[in-house]
């Protein structure tokens, strides 16, 4: 009934938007890739999956089926995902501010588990602050990518994946160092 008064009233159901038998098969696909990539950079797989989400919604809205679409959703997960990190990083940065900082757990292991969570944080910030296409790069290779599915994704040739690569990496790593020093 919900969905005939949308009709009426000229707005398509979202479910109708992600129909088509491409979008199943890219769906079905990527999508756990997607997710995992994404969960990996935001440490998040709640946050993740409604990104990858919204992600293939927006592929839905895409009038056609072409080979480009997957490098097209990739590239708008990931920039999404980075927008999520921006937007989480403020946030924190606010919150400590405020003095928002909540209490640590004294249980066994919480040194380490604190360890890890500072260590992630500071990836993930230095990955906020990098160009967007260095970034990129590194989240597609680590996520497992070969170099020609990343040249595909960013649009770029697959003999320039490598040295762009390598570039980013150097970066990351002089940004971290000017961030953080020597301690890794």
């Amino acid at each position: 009934m919900e969905d005939l008064a949308l009709e009426q009233a000229g707005v398509r159901p979202r479910r109708e938007k992600c129909a088509g038998e491409w979008f199943d098969a890219l769906f079905q696909a990527h999508y756990p890739r997607v997710v995992g990539m994404l969960g990996r950079l935001m440490d998040d797989r709640a946050q993740a999956e409604e990104v990858a989400a919204d992600a293939f919604c927006k592929l839905a809205g895409q009038h056609g089926s072409g080979e480009g679409l997957t490098a097209w959703v990739y590239r708008v997960a990931i920039n999404a995902g980075l927008d999520a990190v921006r937007s989480n990083v403020r946030r924190k940065r606010r919150e400590e501010m405020a003095g928002a900082e909540s209490a640590g757990v004294h249980s066994p292991g919480a040194l380490e588990q604190l360890l890890q969570q500072e260590k992630c944080a500071r990836v993930r910030s230095v990955l906020a602050a990098l160009k967007p296409r260095d970034a990129q790069l590194l989240l597609l290779r680590a996520n497992g990518m070969a170099y020609r599915e990343v040249a595909q994704t960013l649009g770029i040739h697959a003999g320039s994946v490598g040295t762009l690569l390598a570039r980013a990496e150097a970066e990351f790593e002089r940004r971290y160092r000017a961030r953080y020093g020597d301690d890794v």
